[in-house]
């Protein structure tokens, strides 16, 4: 591939590619989920009226590996750009957000007021990805959790825009607050397509306890 053609199709592709971003791009809608068996599980939806920022709903519930107790967290939040980098054969980029919404759960007796906090940094190229993301929950005098996520992902060839891509990930997760004991280590396959609909990405594998894990997401 060309300097010229590869700097095209990055041009196109990164920002397309916004699958692993909590924004996707000006005027989209990013529909995502999380399943993670027996830990965590997420469903959320944003818009983006600019690629600078997104706003949008979403729920968490959060189990402990022992199952001794769980937290349902539905909450609004915005997502922010902070910096980007479009570098000749790659993207970088680093994003922010907050919101608030209303926990249930274990270990308390009324709902509660819940706060959320966290932010991402990446940086990919056509065959390599990287992110390192951290999210924070919290809610006064019942939880703090916070889960930090760092993968790494290859891609076995370089793909066009309209074509499937394929990534290997590794990923390794830790969480506070006494939901995991130690790191939680996936090894996970990603499948990515552009469309003139949109795109979508889908994401599944197995923890090193043998637990599923599996995420999506649709942009249109």
């Amino acid at each position: 591939m060309s300097l010229i053609r590869c700097c095209g199709v990055l041009a196109c592709l990164l920002p397309a590619a916004a699958f692993a971003k909590p924004i996707a791009y000006q005027g989209g809608t990013a529909v995502m989920g999380e399943y993670g068996a027996g830990t965590m599980q997420e469903f959320q939806v944003f818009y983006a009226p600019s690629y600078r920022w997104s706003a949008g709903a979403g729920h968490l519930r959060l189990d402990d590996e022992d199952e001794t107790f769980s937290r349902d967290i539905s909450y609004v939040r915005g997502n922010l750009l902070l910096r980007r980098w479009n570098l000749p054969r790659a993207q970088a980029n680093v994003f922010a957000w907050g919101g608030v919404g209303r926990a249930a759960g274990d270990g308390f007796e009324e709902p509660r007021t819940a706060w959320n906090a966290g932010g991402q940094a990446d940086y990919e190229t056509l065959r390599v990805y990287s992110s390192l993301r951290t999210d924070w929950q919290y809610a006064r005098q019942a939880f703090s959790h916070r889960i930090d996520t760092v993968q790494l992902g290859w891609a076995p060839y370089a793909h066009d825009w309209d074509r499937l891509a394929t990534w290997f990930v590794l990923q390794g997760r830790h969480y506070t607050g006494g939901l995991y004991e130690g790191v939680e280590a996936a090894a996970l396959l990603r499948l990515f397509r552009n469309g003139s609909w949109g795109a979508a990405w889908v994401e599944a594998g197995v923890t090193q306890d043998g637990a599923l894990q599996t995420m999506f997401m649709f942009n249109f």
